[in-house]
């Protein structure tokens, strides 16, 4: 992971990984968050779990963990997405109540989960010679190399110096 596409792509995964975390807890614990919902309990503690292992392996850059992640929230978020915006397209501007409230951030929510999982992805496929450690000519002539050694000798490490 060299690029700093890769890394702020890794970061807010992890931030709204978060997020969720805050909205389950907040939802648990029978409070608002700002009309952030759970759109299912059972199913979103699953996910999160799921999530974890996703972000070990994207950062490991393994190409299924980011195939996982998108199958994952692609199922949860997407349907939730699409009900949103029929939900928000047959509301009109007549009722503006909390509940309209919860819609409309339910639904950016579930936008980002969908966008999220998408841009690991297209990051992974545009840089798949990317790997953990990478090849780097710069340096790795002279530490991969022999010749370049450090010889030890004898007085190594016995150097006793006293202070009279």
């Amino acid at each position: 992971m060299k690029k700093f596409s890769t890394w702020l792509i890794v970061m807010l995964v992890a931030i709204f990984w978060g997020f969720r975390i805050i909205v389950m807890l907040t939802s648990e614990l029978g409070m608002n968050f700002g009309g952030f919902e759970p759109l299912n309990k059972q199913a979103e503690i699953i996910l999160l779990f799921v999530t974890l292992a996703c972000i070990i392996l994207i950062v490991k850059r393994k190409i299924v963990g980011a195939l996982i992640y998108l199958l994952s929230y692609g199922m949860y978020f997407g349907v939730n997405l699409f009900d949103a915006i029929n939900m928000i397209l047959s509301m009109g501007m007549e009722e503006n109540t909390l509940s309209s409230i919860s819609v409309y951030a339910n639904a950016f929510s579930s936008l980002i989960g969908i966008a999220l999982p998408i841009a690991v992805l297209f990051d992974m496929l545009l840089d798949k010679n990317q790997e953990n450690n990478p090849k780097d000519n710069k340096t790795d002539w002279f530490y991969n190399n022999k010749e370049f050694d450090r010889k030890l000798d004898e007085r190594e490490d016995k150097n006793n110096y006293r202070t009279l």
